[in-house]
């Protein structure tokens, strides 16, 4: 191989995103082991990343553990903050544990569904002292750094919440349907948020 050929691979590897550092004649080294490109993902895709995060953190494995909750820090250093979390959720959301998020994600399938379908639902949050059973509108979900927040107007308490996911014990589907009604809306809800 000539020395015109090594020169050209470097600057193929350096080209296509792997980290190289050094000079011409005195030598190169890749800086990192692993480097991606900028990602955009979907809320589906990061509920699987997470979720398959969860699971890992789980598992016997210690320097799979260590490397799950590693790439999670990653991740939650990265992602847009864009708003603040909702007044209503408790400090340090990024700190949550991997059980907790991994214990939410069961009931991601209906809440989707029901906003797609807008379906009422009925939710039993036990640790709720406000309203251990609610029947909801969902209207949205959110990401908030390894904790989901459903967004709702709740006919139980006749008012807008931002719900953890985590912390729902059941997610029943019921048979009514809901339309938009002035002050039930999302864009209520945002509009109220300021």
């Amino acid at each position: 191989m000539s020395r015109r050929q090594v020169y050209r691979d470097l600057d193929t590897l350096i080209a296509s995103g792997v980290p190289v550092a050094g000079e011409r004649g005195l030598g190169y080294m890749a800086t990192a082991e692993v480097t991606l490109p900028p990602l955009n993902l979907t809320l589906a895709e990061m509920e699987a990343l997470q979720l398959g995060l969860a699971v890992v953190a789980e598992g016997g494995d210690a320097e799979l553990r260590a490397a799950s909750r590693s790439l999670s820090q990653k991740l939650d250093a990265v992602l847009p903050e864009g708003r603040p979390p909702p007044a209503s959720a408790p400090m340090g959301l990024a700190v949550g544990a991997f059980a907790e998020a991994a214990r939410g994600f069961r009931h991601m399938p209906a809440i989707r569904a029901a906003i797609r379908a807008r379906q009422k639902l009925r939710l039993a949050i036990p640790s709720d002292p406000a309203a251990p059973v609610r029947v909801v509108r969902p209207l949205r979900l959110d990401y908030w750094g390894r904790v989901w927040t459903a967004t709702v107007w709740c006919e139980t308490t006749q008012g807008f919440a931002d719900l953890r996911v985590d912390l729902i014990e059941a997610a029943t589907p019921l048979p009514q349907l809901f339309v938009d009604e002035p002050g039930r809306r999302l864009a209520d809800r945002q509009a109220a948020s300021g």
